[in-house]
């Protein structure tokens, strides 16, 4: 067996464990948290895997067997090096230790010239700028009406509420699978075979039972220290925001972004919209959590900016290895 192959089977099993146990929970968290005290672990695991079914088969058909859904446009195949395995390998690392890094930066940078990184960062930059204000002003307006510090629903809305979660996380799944799937499929060609999408269903299936089986794994305690994420009507709305501001940038350009950062400035302008609102909620209450998340995330990035000028300015000049 050829060295390339090896270290694109490593590459990939490790990117796709890491994507899963890390990028997933920004998406699936909530639902996690809202829903496994009514359902077993592998019901819901059941439902996401669907989703992800779904969404892959559909990518795949759409973008004539690219499940990237054309995000891998400006980054061509190459052949895998063992550099390229490493980068995830870092990520998971990151993951078990519950850092939300992003695994867009520190995967796809191991393939990424540095123009196309730099823009990367900008997308992802005003990705978590926009992310924080839409959600301020949302919670804003929202924390006139409900109090998301209490599950105050009346019983004539619980129904409601319940399922509302079960369809919007279904469509946050389906909307984040367009994005940062391409942090797996890089390792991939362009064009999957049918054999070879169904070997990428089959793995990433049993990596979401796993996932689910943890109840999210480290990476969960980062939605679970929000206020109100177990509760069925904030998750609801966490995945319409979250899901509408991923969909935009999806639409937009073909760009690789980190929705870690959506996900986070998302998180960010929620909590200070909470505690404006809410005054035994306070400041100083606020900004040890999002302080926490933000230096996490520029840890993440200085490590992923650590790759990307290695690769390219000491390992394939030099070709020292």
């Amino acid at each position: 067996m050829e060295l390339s192959l090896i270290y694109t089977i490593i590459g990939f099993g490790l990117a796709g464990w890491s994507v899963i146990g890390n990028d997933s929970i920004q998406t699936l968290g909530t639902f996690i948290a809202s829903k496994q005290k009514w359902f077993k672990w592998y019901t819901l695991a059941a439902s996401a895997s669907f989703v992800m079914i779904l969404a892959l088969t559909w990518g795949w058909y759409a973008y004539d067997g690219d499940i990237s859904y054309g995000r891998l446009t400006r980054i061509p195949y190459q052949e895998i090096q063992w550099y390229h395995a490493v980068a995830p390998g870092i990520l998971l690392l990151l993951t078990r230790v519950g850092i939300p890094v992003s695994t867009t930066f520190l995967v796809l940078s191991a393939f990424a010239s540095t123009v196309v990184l730099e823009k990367m960062l900008i997308k992802s930059v005003v990705g978590y700028g926009l992310a924080a204000i839409v959600a301020y002003i949302a919670w804003i307006l929202i924390s006139k009406l409900i109090n998301e510090k209490f599950d105050e629903v009346s019983d004539k809305w619980i129904g409601f509420w319940r399922n509302s979660v079960w369809v919007t996380s279904g469509w946050l799944w389906w909307v984040w699978l367009s994005h940062d799937v391409a942090n797996i499929a890089v390792y991939l060609p362009r064009q999957l075979s049918p054999t070879l999408l169904i070997t990428v269903m089959t793995y990433f299936t049993v990596l979401l039972f796993y996932i689910f089986y943890i109840h999210g794994g480290p990476i969960q305690k980062v939605v679970l220290d929000k206020t109100g994420t177990r509760y069925a009507r904030s998750a609801t709305i966490i995945n319409v925001i979250y899901a509408a501001v991923l969909f935009y940038f999806k639409e937009l350009n073909d760009l690789p972004m980190s929705t870690t950062w959506v996900f986070v400035g998302l998180l960010c302008g929620r909590e200070l919209a909470i505690s404006t609102m809410n005054k035994d909620y306070k400041f100083k209450y606020v900004f040890p959590l999002i302080g926490k998340d933000f230096i996490k995330m520029i840890f993440g990035l200085s490590v992923s900016v650590g790759i990307v000028l290695a690769i390219h300015y000491i390992i394939i000049p030099n070709n020292w290895f």
